[in-house]
Protein backbone atom coordinates (compact mmCIF):
# COMPACT_ATOMS: atom_id res chain seq x y z
CA UNK A 1 0.00 0.00 0.00
CA UNK A 2 1.39 3.33 -1.03
CA UNK A 3 -0.58 5.77 1.10
CA UNK A 4 0.73 9.07 2.40
CA UNK A 5 0.70 7.72 5.94
CA UNK A 6 -0.21 11.12 7.36
CA UNK A 7 -3.37 9.90 9.06
CA UNK A 8 -1.70 6.73 10.36
CA UNK A 9 1.62 7.94 11.73
CA UNK A 10 1.20 11.53 12.90
CA UNK A 11 -1.03 13.18 15.48
CA UNK A 12 -3.56 15.69 14.23
CA UNK A 13 -1.61 18.60 15.72
CA UNK A 14 2.14 18.89 15.93
CA UNK A 15 3.05 20.52 19.23
CA UNK A 16 6.54 22.09 19.43
CA UNK A 17 8.59 20.62 22.26
CA UNK A 18 11.93 21.02 24.01
CA UNK A 19 14.19 18.24 25.31
CA UNK A 20 14.06 18.01 29.09
CA UNK A 21 16.27 15.74 31.20
CA UNK A 22 15.10 14.73 34.66
CA UNK A 23 17.64 13.16 36.98
CA UNK A 24 17.29 11.72 40.48
CA UNK A 25 20.45 10.72 42.31
CA UNK A 26 20.85 8.92 45.60
CA UNK A 27 20.47 5.32 46.66
CA UNK A 28 17.57 3.00 47.27
CA UNK A 29 14.22 3.81 45.70
CA UNK A 30 11.88 6.77 45.35
CA UNK A 31 8.50 7.48 43.78
CA UNK A 32 9.07 9.87 40.86
CA UNK A 33 6.45 12.00 39.10
CA UNK A 34 7.39 13.98 35.98
CA UNK A 35 5.90 16.00 33.13
CA UNK A 36 6.42 14.63 29.62
CA UNK A 37 4.84 15.21 26.22
CA UNK A 38 1.20 15.47 27.13
CA UNK A 39 -1.15 18.12 25.85
CA UNK A 40 -3.57 17.21 28.63
CA UNK A 41 -0.91 18.03 31.22
CA UNK A 42 -1.01 14.58 32.82
CA UNK A 43 2.13 13.58 34.67
CA UNK A 44 3.92 10.24 34.45
CA UNK A 45 4.38 8.36 37.73
CA UNK A 46 7.18 5.85 38.36
CA UNK A 47 6.69 4.00 41.64
CA UNK A 48 9.68 2.67 43.60
CA UNK A 49 12.19 3.67 40.91
CA UNK A 50 15.69 2.37 41.60
CA UNK A 51 18.16 5.24 42.04
CA UNK A 52 20.05 6.71 40.32
CA UNK A 53 17.35 7.39 37.68
CA UNK A 54 17.50 9.57 34.56
CA UNK A 55 15.03 10.26 31.75
CA UNK A 56 15.04 12.63 28.78
CA UNK A 57 11.62 13.50 27.37
CA UNK A 58 9.96 16.02 25.07
CA UNK A 59 7.84 18.60 26.91
CA UNK A 60 5.48 20.99 25.04
CA UNK A 61 6.79 24.55 24.80
CA UNK A 62 5.21 26.99 27.22
CA UNK A 63 4.66 24.26 29.83
CA UNK A 64 6.54 23.70 33.05
CA UNK A 65 9.18 20.96 33.17
CA UNK A 66 8.66 19.40 36.59
CA UNK A 67 9.85 16.36 38.50
CA UNK A 68 9.00 15.47 42.10
CA UNK A 69 10.39 12.74 44.29
CA UNK A 70 9.04 11.10 47.42
CA UNK A 71 11.18 8.85 49.57
CA UNK A 72 9.74 5.81 51.31
CA UNK A 73 9.39 5.13 55.02
CA UNK A 74 13.01 3.94 55.15
CA UNK A 75 14.03 7.53 54.40
CA UNK A 76 17.45 8.34 53.02
CA UNK A 77 18.44 11.19 50.77
CA UNK A 78 17.86 11.84 47.06
CA UNK A 79 18.42 14.83 44.80
CA UNK A 80 16.37 15.82 41.76
CA UNK A 81 17.58 17.98 38.90
CA UNK A 82 16.00 19.43 35.73
CA UNK A 83 17.88 20.42 32.56
CA UNK A 84 16.15 22.09 29.60
CA UNK A 85 17.93 21.66 26.26
CA UNK A 86 21.02 20.49 28.17
CA UNK A 87 21.10 23.49 30.51
CA UNK A 88 20.66 22.86 34.25
CA UNK A 89 17.78 24.93 35.60
CA UNK A 90 17.06 23.63 39.12
CA UNK A 91 18.00 21.05 41.73
CA UNK A 92 16.61 20.12 45.15
CA UNK A 93 17.19 17.50 47.85
CA UNK A 94 14.75 15.26 49.72
CA UNK A 95 15.82 13.71 53.02
CA UNK A 96 14.35 11.61 55.81
CA UNK A 97 11.30 9.44 56.13
CA UNK A 98 8.84 10.21 53.30
CA UNK A 99 11.06 13.18 52.31
CA UNK A 100 9.92 15.16 49.27
CA UNK A 101 11.52 17.48 46.75
CA UNK A 102 10.34 19.13 43.54
CA UNK A 103 12.40 20.60 40.72
CA UNK A 104 10.95 22.64 37.89
CA UNK A 105 11.86 24.95 35.06
CA UNK A 106 9.87 27.02 32.58
CA UNK A 107 10.16 26.15 28.91
CA UNK A 108 10.32 28.86 26.26
CA UNK A 109 7.02 29.63 24.55
CA UNK A 110 8.46 29.66 21.01
CA UNK A 111 10.76 27.27 19.12
CA UNK A 112 14.35 28.52 19.23
CA UNK A 113 13.68 30.98 22.06
CA UNK A 114 16.22 30.81 24.85
CA UNK A 115 15.45 30.97 28.53
CA UNK A 116 16.43 34.20 30.25
CA UNK A 117 19.57 34.46 32.35
CA UNK A 118 19.09 34.16 36.03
Amino acid sequence: MAGSGEDDDKPERKVPTAAVTYEVTGSGTADITYQARSESGKAVVVEAATLPWRKTVAVPLGRQAIVSITLGEQGGEARCAVAVRGRHVQGATAAGEFGRATCSGALPREPGAEEGEG
